[in-house]
């Protein structure tokens, strides 16, 4: 012990690892994205910490949602430990909802082509089942084929123009944007805001207005959601953040 206690306080020698220096920079990255989510209490940990920290930090925060679906989720996303019970399911009844589920989880983790294959697998058992018509339309969506999505997520919004609390009608408005059809995702975006106040709708609607001309509208809905995130529960701030950070970058360079 006494011999350890004599190498830590041998600061050349520790400043001539390498390893010492692989820490500091991965603490440093850990505590530059922690800033950047506004994780104030990892903040103060990683401060104070050390490599530990920033190690607990990457598994518990950082990975904990995959950047191709951040900020997308459906309400009451699936937990990855119903993969093995779906499964189960799936060899012994064989039933489209539980294709859909398995999508579903699929889908949380940043899986899409195993959570395109499941929603596939559910359309041929059941073609009818909104919500796996809207979901499929979102995974393709978030793989960049706004065009394969426009017709499903359509075709949910024709039967339920409320589908899924308006998470549907956001897909829709973002697989319109993607092809050019600026007119009609601003409108779409404006009836979601009718029912609804979410972050996402109004960052890129006021993205949309932005790039459209419309500054004064556009910073108001960007205005508005950083106002609406002060009163918000700490699931909700949560799931917004990044909304919120882009409609803060909005208004910094507008």
């Amino acid at each position: 012990m006494g011999s350890l206690f004599s190498n830590l306080l041998n600061w050349e020698s520790v400043f001539s690892n390498p390893i010492f220096w692989l820490s500091t920079a991965f603490q440093i990255w850990m505590l530059i994205d922690a800033i950047r989510q506004k994780e104030w209490i990892w903040v103060l940990f990683l401060v104070i910490g050390w490599s530990i920290t920033a190690l607990f930090y990457y598994f518990t925060v950082y990975r904990s949602q995959p950047s191709t679906t951040r900020g997308f989720e459906f309400p009451g996303a699936a937990d990855r430990r119903q993969i093995k019970a779906l499964k189960a399911q799936i060899h012994h009844l064989d039933k489209a909802h539980h294709h859909s589920q398995l999508g579903d989880v699929y889908y949380k983790q940043g899986k899409l082509a195993r959570a395109e294959a499941s929603y596939r697998a559910a359309l041929e058992r059941d073609a009818t089942d909104l919500d796996n018509l809207s979901h499929f339309g979102q995974c393709l969506l978030r793989q960049n084929r706004p065009a394969e999505a426009k017709p499903y997520l359509e075709k949910v919004l024709a039967e339920d123009p409320r589908h899924d609390f308006g998470f549907t009608h956001m897909a829709l408005a973002e697989a319109r944007q993607a092809l050019g059809e600026t007119t009609a995702a601003i409108a779409d975006w404006r009836k979601v805001l009718e029912s609804n106040s979410y972050a996402r709708a109004r960052v890129q609607l006021a993205e949309l207005l932005a790039t459209a001309g419309d500054v004064t509208g556009a910073r108001e809905q960007a205005q508005e959601t950083i106002a609406d995130d002060v009163h918000a529960p700490a699931f909700q701030r949560s799931r917004d953040k990044m909304w919120v950070r882009r409609a803060g970058a909005l208004l910094d360079r507008t």
